[in-house]
């Protein structure tokens, strides 16, 4: 993540890095950064906990019954589905508040929970090879490991279980595992826990996929202030996806407000924060249909609508058939002098999250500690910066981008640069106003 960052009032800071801010200019009366990231703590029956197991969409097909229990297909994979429908690669911080890990006479599960009372350990004298057994685990109704040995202590645990080396190996048609559970709801401490573990990780969205209520309005107050914290003070560009959480009036953090049908009312969080995740700069989530899994509720009156785009709801609504988003916006609604009307678009967030994510990179990358801080070594920084900005504009993500509007100059001490910067954001049509005169 590099080392200073986030926003600057004066140049007082102490830790050597890049501190970039974003305000709205006053009004009249190269390389772009990876997307498809989310980072995401989940409940799950199986996996590693207390620890971030990051996943790509390929792997996730093709290795998440190792990784989470089930086949990628199974009804218990749904929500991560949902995620890799548009991500391309998650983070995911299993929580498991007292989770117990399933065991019998021969091994003990490889991690808590329930997936492991699935579990069975079979016994068979080998046909070929005399005072030798054939072991095996079984994981539902699938042979998934089987070993040879003369005694338990020659077992080499597996990716379901951890065999006791002092077990008697008695011939059994298929011993079950018994005593994985869950635990309990997730705790405060287990939401910080994820916390934690993913700040030093890279990601473009944090998904918060809990329902509404006294205590989980509070956790999404932690994972707001997080969000801000190191946005603001830390310059690790990001954005919060969580369910009808509309009063962070902020334009980071982004409140689903329709409620999924016969299961978690939060679970459209999902499927959100992948679609946000991988939209690029230059497109807007409005008028995307949602092609998920999961009936989300849209039994909203055009006034409803109305209402809930003035206060900061992200909102998917019926068109004929399909359920498709409403518009493209974050939970800000209160506007000041540095932040206007425009930041309450998500494709501005990701515009002014590539610009800073971007050029933090290419200045600790390029410039940080190897690059003299004369006019020369100023102009190649500027120089780098208008290439980046002339990539955004070929990509239609800026307009009327000037390089004059991008001025280096040196700071107030011999190891500073400061730069400043205009930009124009692209918007993406979402209103016809249109007259006809009829002759």
């Amino acid at each position: 993540m590099g080392l200073g960052g986030g926003v600057w009032t004066g140049q007082d800071k102490i830790l050597p890095g890049a501190y970039i801010n974003f305000v709205a200019a006053a009004r009249p009366g190269s390389g772009i950064g990876e997307r498809g990231v989310v980072a995401l703590p989940m409940a799950l029956d199986w996996g590693a906990v207390g620890e971030v197991v990051t996943v790509t969409q390929q792997e996730f097909y093709r290795y998440a019954e190792r990784l989470f229990g089930y086949t990628y297909d199974a009804p218990q994979m749904i929500n991560l589905r949902e995620v890799f429908k548009n991500a391309l690669k998650v983070l995911v911080y299993r929580l498991a508040n007292g989770a117990m890990a399933a065991s019998n006479d021969y091994a003990t599960a490889k991690y808590p929970g329930a997936r492991g009372n699935d579990i069975k350990i079979v016994v068979a004298p080998n046909i070929d090879l005399a005072n030798q057994f054939d072991v095996s685990t079984v994981v539902g109704k699938k042979i998934v490991d089987t070993q040879t040995i003369q005694a338990a202590s020659g077992l080499i645990a597996n990716d379901w279980v951890v065999f006791d080396p002092e077990a008697p190996l008695t011939p059994t048609a298929g011993t079950p595992l018994t005593g994985g559970s869950n635990g309990d709801a997730p705790t405060g401490a287990e939401y910080q826990g994820a916390l934690d573990a993913f700040e030093n990780c890279y990601f473009n969205v944090l998904a918060l996929p809990i329902e509404e209520d006294a205590y989980t309005q509070s956790v999404k107050s932690v994972y707001t202030a997080y969000t801000r914290r190191l946005r603001d003070e830390e310059g690790i560009k990001f954005q919060l996806v969580c369910y009808r959480y509309a009063e962070a009036d902020y334009e980071a953090v982004a409140s689903v407000e329709n409620a999924v049908v016969g299961t978690n009312p939060a679970a459209a969080v999902y499927w959100t924060a992948g679609a946000l995740s991988n939209a690029a700069v230059n497109t807007s989530l409005s008028n995307t249909p949602y092609n998920g899994e999961y009936e989300v509720g849209t039994a909203y009156t055009q006034f409803q609508l109305e209402e809930g785009i003035l206060a900061g709801k992200f909102l998917f609504h019926k068109v004929g058939d399909e359920v498709r988003v409403l518009t493209d916006i974050n939970t800000l609604t209160t506007i000041t002098e540095g932040k206007n009307e425009d930041f309450k678009s998500n494709q501005t967030c990701r515009i002014i999250d590539e610009i800073g994510t971007s050029i933090a990179r290419i200045f600790n990358n390029d410039f940080f500690g190897k690059v003299p801080n004369d006019s020369a070594g100023r102009v190649a920084l500027w120089s780098r910066i208008v290439e980046h900005h002339k990539t955004l504009e070929t990509m239609r993500a800026l307009e009327n981008f000037n390089p004059d509007d991008v001025a280096v100059a040196a700071g107030e001490s011999k190891k500073s640069v400061v730069v400043n910067d205009a930009i124009t954001v692209v918007g993406i049509m979402e209103k016809l106003y249109m007259t006809v005169v009829v002759q």
